[in-house]
């Protein structure tokens, strides 16, 4: 289990540089969670990296809360420090109206391939990515498959005869 007094620590840390960095923090199961402002996450992350060991993104993931719900997206950055083995978990909110977050590829470069997969199902925007384009399905595709709104069974945009 994580030790929380010193994810916490990291987060007094990063609110003693800009206040405005941490907008909320959630602990739930021995986890803590970081919500940022899309405009801060580059920040967030190079401090994090650089002065607190969060040397691997382990996971970048996406998820649409509904198209009923605003903010509509989140984003999800599993942080990991392979010196301290401390997890931490940040969290961005974005809009359907503004689905743009800015990449963390100059700061992981394993973000490349997360983000370009976020893009594909959600279709979230990742400003500033060297190559966002579709990864997993094909360039013609219609849609995000993995968003709320989404047809159950999809479409069928190919003729299998």
């Amino acid at each position: 289990m994580a030790d929380l007094k010193a994810l916490n620590g990291f987060v007094d840390k990063l609110k003693s540089e800009n206040p405005d960095w941490v907008v909320d923090t959630v602990e739930a199961l021995g986890e803590l969670t970081v919500f940022v402002d899309a405009k801060n996450i580059v920040a967030v992350c190079e401090i994090l990296k650089d002065q607190h060991d969060f040397d691997m993104l382990a996971d970048l993931c996406g998820g649409d809360r509904g198209p009923e719900d605003d903010p509509r997206f989140e984003i999800n950055y599993h942080l990991f420090s392979t010196i301290h083995y401390h997890r931490l978990r940040l969290k961005v909110l974005l809009s359907e109206d503004e689905p743009n977050v800015p990449t963390v590829t100059g700061i992981w470069k394993t973000a490349d391939w997360h983000e370009r997969e976020t893009y594909d199902l959600l279709g979230v925007i990742f400003d500033d990515h060297p190559d966002l384009r579709r990864i997993l399905l094909p360039s013609d595709f219609d849609g995000h498959a993995l968003r709320k709104d989404y047809p159950l069974r999809g479409y069928e945009p190919y003729s299998l005869t």
